[in-house]
């Protein structure tokens, strides 16, 4: 069984933020399922700082796991061959490729995940699949198979570019497999006297009906509100039902807490709307336990896959969402709820908006909010859909069971960390298997090529294996006096990394002492592991004046 590494980053994995960004949800959720589920005998960690290492470790401690914690950093780099795959919480895998590249491409897998794909980071990131030393043993996991169909559409545009430009004919992409995002389905199990006791924690009355909205209330960047707010006031006319709207989230500033207030009394006078900061985990616990049904409209590029809804059907409600991006995929229409139909523009009609994006014109939050203007959700489904739901306890009570079976069998983190695994290991096995074919180019990483190579038109000469040499001073004992002395300058010991030992140094002098010799003929008493670094230092000591080449 394979130990896989994690790519750890406290903040990728916390929900504890000022900004709650799906992502985070997502992150959390998944390193508990993983501490849960994973069947590793012991840990591998990548961090950037040691604060991090201690994070990871106290987070397995409080998940009841307490086997061994390997930690690597960009310094012991080649140690994530002995985990042999490390996961990463996003899509950005390139920039590890070339890190690995100086190592051996098949030194270990890399595998990452798609959240946001719209940004300009992320889509950079995935140009960059194309370009980088990516394999075909690295993957990327597509949360959703809109997602996986939106990343095809960024990687072949890249490859028509250059082929265009370059004339390209190979490509080698990762495996891009769709492995859904998980939940801990218990978290959402409550019993009649908890949905009873939230009920009144709210100040709803029993026979009311609850409908729940909950996620970042962003308007332009995750749901626009407006068709949620018209159809609920329709149901509400058609059905003379006492409707509650919960909107349990939070607003990035008042001005939009504001216009979503604006928004609801202009087009659901007669709903009762109560706000709530779902950053508070037990107003999140209780609007689950309290609500009769869920409703998300996204409708935003943003989204990638939504892990609401199944956080939903888990707690047995119905659900009532677009049938958008990775809600396509998890809620099954007419079974767990109903899926409202969503119209885009035609395919050519986007290049202003893409363009105002990519020149700066727009900020990232105004291009999402342009786009979301162009995605219509059919308030006229969703009225009908509600006004089912409204009118018929027992279509409630049928879809929001269904709902939670699916979650239980489907998205619970035991189901979906199994598949990381089974991917995990796969990449694992072929990696292996092409291990002795993958030769690693001699600029593996062109943007950052060995100094010594890149700069050598710079020097008059470089020193060779056959560079005779001899010693400046008149005894080995005067040159290492000189040695340590200079050794003991601020201005040299900053360089520690790569200086020689003075046992190293007294060799090379007793070598070359009195003697025209060669590297050639210096370095056979050096251990062989330290033959190249020893051969390097010698220029060093050129530097110093210790030694002079002869001419």
């Amino acid at each position: 069984m394979i130990n896989p590494a994690i790519y750890f980053h406290s903040e990728a994995y916390s929900i504890d933020g000022p900004k709650l960004m799906g992502r985070n949800a997502a992150g959390e959720s998944f390193i508990r399922g993983f501490f849960k589920h994973s069947k590793s005998k012991e840990f591998w960690i990548q961090v950037e700082r040691a604060e991090h290492a201690k994070s990871f470790s106290d987070l397995a401690l409080k998940n009841a796991r307490s086997e061994k914690i390997n930690v690597v950093t960009k310094s012991n780099l080649s140690a994530l061959s002995q985990a042999g795959v490390i996961y990463f919480p996003g899509p950005g895998i390139g920039e590890h490729a070339f890190h690995r590249s100086k190592l051996g491409h098949a030194a270990w897998s890399l595998c990452g995940i798609t959240h946001t794909t719209s940004s300009a980071g992320a889509m950079d990131a995935l140009v960059d699949l194309i370009t980088a030393p990516i394999q075909s043993w690295d993957a990327l996991i597509c949360t959703s198979n809109a997602v996986k169909a939106n990343v095809a559409c960024v990687l072949q545009a890249q490859i028509d570019y250059l082929k265009d430009r370059l004339g390209i004919t190979k490509m080698v992409l990762p495996q891009m497999p769709v492995i859904p995002l998980g939940i801990h389905t218990e978290d959402f199990d409550f019993s009649p006297d908890q949905k009873h006791a939230a009920r009144q924690e709210l100040g709803v009355a029993q026979d009311a009906i609850v409908v729940l909205f909950m996620g970042r209330l962003s308007f332009h960047a995750k749901a626009h509100p407006l068709a949620m707010y018209q159809a609920l006031q329709k149901a509400k006319l058609a059905t003379g039902k006492d409707i509650v709207l919960i909107e349990c989230g939070w607003y990035a500033n008042d001005s939009i807490e504001k216009a979503f207030d604006a928004a609801a009394q202009l087009a659901c006078p007669d709903v009762r709307v109560i706000k709530l900061d779902g950053r508070l985990s037990a107003h999140r616990q209780r609007v689950w336990a309290g609500a009769d049904i869920f409703c998300s409209l996204s409708d935003n590029i943003q989204e990638t896959f939504g892990i609401v809804p199944i956080e939903a059907m888990a707690a047995g409600l119905p659900v009532v969402v677009s049938d958008w991006d990775g809600y396509k995929d998890t809620v099954r229409e007419g079974v767990d709820g109903f899926k409202i139909p969503t119209t885009l523009p035609a395919q050519n009609l986007g290049e202003d908006l893409a363009l105002r994006h990519a020149l700066g014109i727009d900020t990232y939050d105004m291009y999402c909010g342009h786009n979301c203007m162009f995605v219509a959700v059919d308030v006229e489904r969703t009225a009908q859909a509600f006004v089912q739901l409204f009118e018929s306890k027992a279509l409630r009570e049928q879809m929001g069971q269904a709902g939670k079976t699916r979650a239980q069998e489907v998205f619970d983190w035991s189901q979906v960390i199994a598949q990381y695994e089974r991917l995990w290991q796969e990449c694992s096995d072929l990696r292996q298997l092409n291990k002795g074919l993958s030769a690693t180019p001699t600029h593996a990483w062109p943007a950052r090529l060995n100094p010594f190579f890149a700069f050598s038109g710079y020097s008059t000469d470089a020193l060779a294996l056959d560079t005779l040499l001899t010693l400046i001073d008149s005894d080995v004992d005067s040159a290492l006096q000189r040695f340590r002395a200079y050794r003991a300058l601020m201005m040299l010991d900053f360089a520690k990394y790569v200086l020689p030992s003075e046992e190293e140094v007294g060799l090379l002098f007793k070598g070359f002492f009195n003697a025209n010799a060669s590297p050639a003929q210096v370095l056979g008493q050096f251990a062989a592991e330290r033959q190249a670094f020893v051969f390097r230092c010698i220029v060093w000591l050129l530097k110093m004046g210790l030694l002079r080449v002869v001419r």
